[in-house]
């Protein structure tokens, strides 16, 4: 007798915990709909007056603002620039950080919209324009939006959720430090100690209303490679005399290909090895001394990054001895792999579909694309997933691509990241405390 009460009452509990979690998503669910039109007024608003990597200043002061409005703690210049917003529910549960990047890049809007970007500024001592062209804007107002429904939320909100509104994910200018691996060193992490990273990116060749996510290795890891090559200089008439780096340059960049072609066991993960960069010469009929070549490595495997590293410098180093010449190769690590922890992608899961619906909601496979977010990763289980940005009906092949100027989000479902963040937020919270019991 005393079994089957303990059942009944253990069922009768799931079910009510079920029911209440069905209530908090309904009550999400309206509160980003309400909210919709602000997130959009913030997105245009952020799109209009971009800022670049570590010179997010106005932003910076335009989040710390409105989180200081919702009675969250906040700690500004976080990273140089960056903002670390902590709110506190009523209730005990874990501590879960929500990331936002807020950096635009130097590329100059063709889209004609109102809230087109005209900015210009300073960049390495360049004057350069500045664009919302990988949709860091919107990644910063869902945020904003989804600690407005939080912070409304407290007396229901479980454990602490971290907003981190993080400066230069697109890489600190010149030798200046920035990004995740400043804020991590900083201390975002800790005090409380975060036991989880969620992030988001717009993509802008997935129809809006979409979300897709990959457990595992999801994005790969970005290596910017230098290679400086002298020579010796000679008359275009005597090449003997001289050492051609042109001719070496040549060598080492078609030779790198066959580290993906012949090498590297593309079956277990892809390898992209790309020279972008090639400058040598003044004069048609000089062979000159020096040559420049400068490119980006993306692996998807740890084990893999080292050994084309490891490659990389041998065939280089080889190819230059054999030609008499003298190589000077840097290997700079600008992100890690971004890997979304298998059984919280899983837990999660749900939370996504609650966002945008089962049929809008699917596995995607990885991509060479690469994010910092990677380094939250590094201790601490982390989920990144995508949000569509592409208007209902889009063609992906003519949508302008990421980084390019003519780069366009439609923002009128940009709710459904608030959602997700949101549910993401409570269902953790409840799921960790049926795992901890």
């Amino acid at each position: 007798m005393k079994f089957h009460l303990k059942l009944l009452m253990g069922c009768l509990l799931l079910s009510l915990t079920a029911a209440a979690q069905k209530d908090m998503s309904a009550i999400i669910d309206a509160k980003a709909k309400a909210i919709l039109p602000k997130l959009i007024e913030w997105r245009r608003y952020i799109h209009e007056h971009p800022e670049l990597s570590n010179r997010e200043v106005k932003t910076g002061e335009y989040i710390a603002a409105h989180l200081r409005s919702l009675g969250i703690e906040v700690h500004d210049k976080v990273a140089k620039t960056g903002v670390l917003g902590i709110l506190k529910g009523d209730k005990p549960g874990p501590v879960i950080a929500i990331r936002a990047d807020i950096d635009a890049l130097p590329v100059e809007e063709r889209a004609n919209i109102p809230w087109k970007s005209t900015v210009k500024a300073d960049y390495l001592g360049q004057t350069v324009p500045v664009m919302h062209a990988c949709g860091h804007d919107t990644h910063t107002a869902i945020l904003m939006a989804t600690a407005e429904v939080l912070a409304s939320m407290k007396k229901d909100l479980p454990g602490t959720v971290k907003f981190f509104f993080q400066p230069a994910e697109e890489g600190a200018p010149g030798n200046e430090e920035g990004g995740a691996p400043l804020m991590i060193k900083e201390g975002v992490m800790e005090n409380p100690k975060v036991d989880a990273v969620v992030g988001l990116h717009i993509a802008g060749g997935l129809e809006i209303g979409q979300i897709r996510y990959k457990p595992g290795a999801s994005m790969a890891s970005s290596d910017w490679i230098s290679i400086k090559i002298k020579g010796k200089q000679a008359h275009g008439s005597t090449p003997w005399l001289g050492v051609d780096p042109i001719n070496v340059g040549s060598q080492i960049i078609n030779s790198l290909q066959t580290i993906v072609s012949r090498q590297e066991d593309i079956v277990k993960a892809p390898v992209v090895v790309t020279i972008a960069k090639f400058h040598s010469g003044v004069r048609a009929n000089i062979i000159p001394e020096e040559a420049q070549l400068e490119g980006t490595i993306r692996t998807l495997d740890p084990k893999m990054q080292k050994d084309v590293h490891a490659r990389i410098r041998k065939m280089v180093e080889k190819i230059g001895e054999a030609n008499n010449a003298t190589i000077d190769l840097t290997i700079d690590t600008k992100t890690l792999v971004t890997y979304n922890d298998s059984a919280l992608t899983y837990l999660l899961a749900p939370s996504l579909e609650k966002a945008a619906g089962k049929a809008n909601t699917a596995l995607s496979i990885w991509t060479t694309g690469a994010e910092d977010f990677s380094f939250f990763g590094e201790n601490t289980p982390t989920l990144f997933f995508n949000l569509g940005g592409m208007p209902k009906g889009g063609d992906p092949s003519k949508t302008g691509g990421h980084h390019t100027p003519d780069f366009y989000v439609d923002d009128s479902m940009l709710d459904v990241g608030v959602k997700a963040f949101c549910n993401i937020v409570f269902d953790y919270a409840a799921k960790k405390s049926k795992t901890s019991k």
